[in-house]
């Protein structure tokens, strides 16, 4: 007779961070009074993803752009929605970004302002919510430069470098809906169980392995690339000697694309092209993509630079909007790359 299987210790990301909490000598709670006002949000996005194919004010464009020029989704506008009304009152942040708004988003009058900033994605791949494929959320915390100070956050506060974030993550709504954040110790990875409406600890101490099969690029701009970065993808496809070439794998979704490898392994490239006059310093906004990503990256295991070989975490921000390339994955398969960037 089969014994019956033990039951997995579970434990809520609530019970996680409190835990944490108790770590840190003269913790006051806010950080994780933040990260409650930002859960509630993505539990309600999440719900509104899974009924996506059923509503018809979910599906499909609406008639605006946002600060980019591109055209928003309507679960665009209603994921910007419930991330800012969530957060901007919580009490605890002193200024929000938001990549859809050109903007800072200051903190209404009556409401405490506390020592933190958020920058956020608030649906990263919008672009496949019609076709039923993955997307996200991003999110990047950085505490203020005068952490006493009572006075609303400026656009200074979010101008931060990527290393001195203080907690960064995302969520992906799948197959289930998962939470995966660092806050500087390692990466750990929160699955929704909508059974009991709490995202409980999944995947502890997530490592990225140190090399993949796996690379993820939209290969239809490749004529457009630089030649190093040309070199690097035909190295990387090659069969010379009966070398195995590498998988491809492209979802068009950042979070989609990143979430696979850092659980498989692999790297994913957004170089800049030429063709471009809008983007010639790359697609992918500084604030609220690559940072956050690198520094999920970072910490586990994983490398994040630029196509000049730059450490995106060392990156100076000086605009709200700023864009980069993005190198990012395997840390072994970061350094091969590397090794096909001209030295300075």
């Amino acid at each position: 007779m089969n014994a019956t299987p033990k039951q997995k210790k579970l434990i809520s990301l609530s019970q996680f961070i409190l835990e944490e909490q108790l770590k840190i000598p003269h913790a006051s709670g806010e950080f994780t009074a933040l990260l409650s006002h930002l859960v509630y949000a993505a539990k309600i996005v999440g719900r509104e993803v899974r009924k996506a194919g059923l509503l018809d004010d979910i599906l499909g464009a609406t008639e605006d752009t946002n600060v980019q020029g591109e055209t928003q989704m309507k679960l665009d506008q209603y994921a910007d929605n419930a991330f800012n009304q969530s957060l901007k009152i919580c009490g605890h942040l002193c200024v929000l970004a938001s990549e859809e708004h050109e903007n800072i988003i200051p903190i209404p009058g009556g409401y405490n302002i506390g020592k933190y900033t958020m920058a956020i994605d608030p649906l990263d791949g919008s672009s496949n919510i019609d076709t039923n494929v993955s997307i996200g959320t991003i999110f990047s915390i950085h505490q203020r430069l005068e952490p006493n100070s009572k006075e609303p956050g400026t656009e200074k506060d979010l101008l931060q470098q990527g290393h001195l974030q203080r907690c960064a993550g995302y969520i992906i709504y799948g197959s289930s809906t998962m939470l995966v954040l660092s806050t500087g110790k390692g990466v750990s990875g929160f699955t929704l169980d909508p059974s009991v409406g709490e995202f409980l600890l999944s995947h502890p101490n997530m490592k990225m392995p140190e090399s993949g099969d796996i690379y993820s690029a939209n290969e239809g701009n490749a004529s457009y690339w630089s030649p190093e970065v040309q070199a690097y993808l035909q190295k990387i496809k090659s069969i010379e000697g009966g070398k195995k070439p590498k998988m491809a794998r492209y979802i068009g979704s950042l979070v989609a694309d990143f979430h696979r490898n850092l659980l498989k392994g692999g790297i994913f490239l957004y170089p800049n092209d030429t063709k471009s006059s809008k983007y010639p310093n790359g697609k992918l906004r500084l604030l609220y993509e690559a940072a956050p990503m690198a520094y999920i990256a970072e910490q586990a295991g994983g490398m994040a630079v630029t196509v000049k070989g730059e450490r995106i975490l060392d990156l100076n921000p000086k605009d709200l909007h700023e864009r980069t390339t993005l190198i990012i994955g395997s840390k072994k398969e970061v350094e091969e790359f590397l090794t096909f960037v001209p030295k300075a």
